[in-house]
């Protein structure tokens, strides 16, 4: 088996195994659940050759029979410049052995990564899905578990909101990153975004706090007590695309449920059912949404290899400097 850079010749077997997963999966999983793996970044995306991915097949006896492809973290960033890698999708063709292409195709990336400066690969997955051994062989391993929570009709149980409630303003993103600090256990935050900098270019669609660009279709609020202890966006769906709720706050009650019924109060009038993405360390908003018609439609895994370890920069001490007199 031989694994090489993809070309343009290799698109149309890439795309015909695509399109055979979109099947199997549309089968197997509600639509709403299908329909988030293909707006995140589940294992499960595909961007087209002329974006800034980089994507290997492995071929055998002259035919493709597997491919990998990945995208500099956020999406579109020059790959020259990434130093974050995220694992869009790992196919491998119907009557292949996947126990052997899949890690294959998985070590060759990370293979590549590393000789272009990336310091980590991440990758999310469906609960059970049978490609996670391909991801675990090579060292991936998992450091957080994202359920996506969804309502057709949220109910909103009270109409007491919290204590300092504001819109956001400008100059509102350092607080927000502290709170995301603060939310987020230090093993997760060290990874994803140990610095102000690393937190504000993250893809606003991927991580929950990152902030994105405000227009008529969102609105975003914080909860001002001296310090921000809360935030929540409301974002309307377009299409069949669902509204999208996303929140961050301390678990300290009443503010969860408080924040759940203002952020379902954003919704207005709207048809449109809604969803929202939480880590598992954000329990209580979990619960303060199942508590409003949310059931939760899927969990995913998410994975991360280190591929090179930060060194930090050595401090460099002041010598003694000799007195006389």
């Amino acid at each position: 088996m031989k694994i090489r850079a993809a070309g343009l010749l290799d698109l149309a077997r890439i795309e015909e195994m695509h399109r055979s997963s979109d099947i199997k999966l549309s089968e197997a999983a509600p639509p709403a659940a299908r329909l988030w793996t293909l707006l995140s970044s589940t294992l499960s995306a595909l961007l087209p050759l002329s974006q800034e991915t980089l994507m290997y097949v492995a071929e055998e006896n002259g035919k493709v029979v597997g491919f990998i492809q990945a995208s500099g973290q956020p999406l579109g960033l020059d790959l020259r410049r990434a130093r974050v890698l995220q694992v869009l999708n790992l196919q491998v063709a119907d009557g292949s052995d996947s126990d052997e292409v899949a890690p294959a195709l998985v070590q060759h990336l990370c293979n590549q990564a590393l000789e272009r400066g990336a310091l980590r690969l991440f990758v999310r997955l469906p609960d059970r899905d049978q490609l996670l051994p391909a991801f675990r062989i090579q060292g991936f391993r998992q450091y957080a578990t994202e359920q996506v929570v969804y309502a057709e009709k949220p109910r909103q149980r009270s109409a007491h909101y919290p204590e300092g409630l504001r819109p956001v303003k400008r100059g509102d993103d350092r607080h927000l990153y502290q709170l995301y600090r603060k939310v987020t256990p230090q093993g997760v935050s060290q990874l994803e975004a140990p610095t102000y900098r690393e937190w504000k270019a993250l893809h606003p669609s991927e991580w929950t706090g990152a902030l994105g660009p405000r227009g008529a279709d969102k609105q975003e609020h914080v909860v001002d007590r001296i310090e921000v202890v809360g935030w929540v966006r409301m974002q309307r769906g377009h299409g069949a695309r669902p509204d999208t709720l996303q929140f961050m706050a301390l678990p300290e009650s009443p503010l969860p449920a408080e924040l759940a019924d203002f952020g379902i109060s954003l919704l207005g009038d709207s048809d449109a059912p809604a969803w929202s993405s939480l880590r598992h360390y954000d329990s209580h908003m979990i619960d303060a949404l199942r508590g409003r018609g949310f059931t939760v439609l899927l969990t995913q895994l998410l994975l991360v290899k280190e591929l090179a370890l930060r060194v930090p920069k050595p401090v460099r001490e002041k010598g003694l400097v000799p007195s006389f007199g």
